[in-house]
């Protein structure tokens, strides 16, 4: 929380997050702190409202100031309406780009950064929660009709860093996965260059995401794409009309070099074509339709092989191979969606729509606040799990004691994690800004 508190957070909260038309006048005062306090809970592994103690327990009231109990961060989230949880995305937006300044959370942001867009449903049970409706979603592998609730969510992330979040949203678990999707692009550049995201920027989907008006917002903000598309007819004759002596093998798992020629022997090939997609709307965009395809192994034993064609839609520069792993690489957003299942988004704890869109919000901020502790802990910390993060450096038993009544905290004596703990300390806690030069 002090890192929160270098990079503005309160600061931010109290700028942007205001009530004018309270239900209870009371339940909205102060959300600033109340918020903070929302965050640091998060950041400890508090999953639900009645979680949110972790953070007065022990001798916790003793370190840390303005610490609220569950009910009052409850009452608060309950007086949020749809703007208020628009200006908490502002915040998340704002805090993501003081979070980059402060710590190098994107290296190699200067020659390319990733945006990449997905949704996922969250269960919810009984009748209670609003807008809680039965959607699609895929268990082991099988399309299943599931009740709950649907956050979009966009993730910025580069070659050799793990993924933030730019944006959520919570909608219906009955929403199309792509609703919205062209606004949260448009907002997650844009969130991108004020994290200082100045190299070239490539969106990636999935399939729901593969519509003129998400390509046309990534080139509208200046970024490239890379979408998959649907299988339609047109889609399909252009790739019948692909030559057979175009097709490249490519590494996957499985393949294995050729001695001889170096050549990828493998179970996958890909080629390309020029394609123009969404002809049929006002906004036709023409570039690469790169179709990767794969031996069907439910006929290991064919006479001829049987392929699965998965075609995605690109504007990028790069070899057909290298697109294709760039293009294959978006399912690192599903960390992302890990993390928060495995932490804040364990469940959705209010009845309230609005106060789960701000529950949302909240394990976002939280989760660039465990990232960026990650990449000042140092060593495989900058890329580890939010649950290893909670386990090794935020979560730590300590004694406190009060000596010329000066508060002191005896660590463990063997904590295996004890180097990566001092870092974060040092870069936080004994963390000054430079000193200013004079004119």
């Amino acid at each position: 929380m002090t890192l929160a508190e270098q990079c503005g957070l309160t600061a931010l909260l109290e700028r942007k997050v205001r009530f004018t038309c309270e239900r209870i006048k009371s339940g909205a005062a102060n959300p600033s702190p109340k918020l903070s306090t929302l965050i640091a809970g998060m950041c400890a592994g508090a999953d639900s409202i009645d979680d949110l103690d972790i953070v007065r327990c022990g001798g916790m009231k003793t370190l840390f100031d303005s610490v609220y109990a569950p009910s009052t961060i409850g009452t608060l989230l309950r007086e949020f309406t749809f703007g208020h949880a628009r200006q908490l995305d502002g915040v998340l937006g704002e805090h993501l780009g003081a979070l980059c300044e402060r710590v190098p959370l994107l290296p190699g942001a200067h020659e390319r950064a990733y945006i990449d867009i997905d949704s996922l449903l969250r269960p919810v049970y009984g009748h209670a929660k609003q807008g809680a409706s039965y959607g699609h979603t895929k268990i082991a592998g099988k399309q299943i009709l599931r009740k709950g609730l649907s956050p979009l969510v966009t993730t910025l992330s580069t070659d050799h860093g793990a993924p933030v979040i730019t944006g959520a949203r919570l909608r219906a678990g009955k929403t199309n996965s792509g609703k919205g999707a062209a606004s949260m692009i448009a907002a997650a550049v844009a969130t991108a260059r004020g994290a200082g995201v100045s190299g070239q920027i490539l969106v990636r989907g999935d399939s729901a995401y593969g519509t003129s008006t998400v390509a046309a917002a990534a080139r509208r903000a200046g970024a490239r794409f890379s979408l998959v598309l649907n299988k339609t007819t047109t889609v399909a004759a252009a790739i019948e009309s692909i030559p057979e002596n175009a097709w490249t093998p490519v590494s996957y798992p499985g393949a294995v070099r050729d001695p001889d020629t170096g050549v990828w022997i493998s179970d996958a090939e890909v080629a390309e074509i020029g394609y123009t997609a969404f002809s049929s709307t006002e906004t036709p965009i023409t570039a690469r339709l790169i179709v990767r395809r794969v031996k069907d192994a439910r006929y290991p034993d064919a006479l001829f092989p049987v392929w699965r064609y998965h075609p995605f839609f690109t504007d990028s520069g790069e070899p057909i191979d290298a697109a294709d792993i760039t293009h294959r690489r978006h399912a690192i957003i599903e960390t992302v969606f890990s993390d928060l299942i495995d932490g804040p988004l364990a469940h959705m704890p209010s009845g309230h729509f609005a106060a789960n869109s701000a529950w949302i919000l909240c394990a976002a901020i939280a989760h660039n606040l465990l990232r960026a502790a990650g990449v000042l802990a140092g060593g495989t910390h900058a890329v580890a799990r939010g649950a290893t993060l909670r386990r090794t450096i935020v979560n730590v038993a300590a004694r406190l004691a009060r000596p010329q009544r000066r508060p002191i905290l005896h660590l463990p004596t063997h904590w295996p994690w004890t180097d990566q703990w001092l870092a974060l300390w040092r870069n936080t806690i004994g963390y000054s800004p430079p000193a200013a030069t004079p004119a």
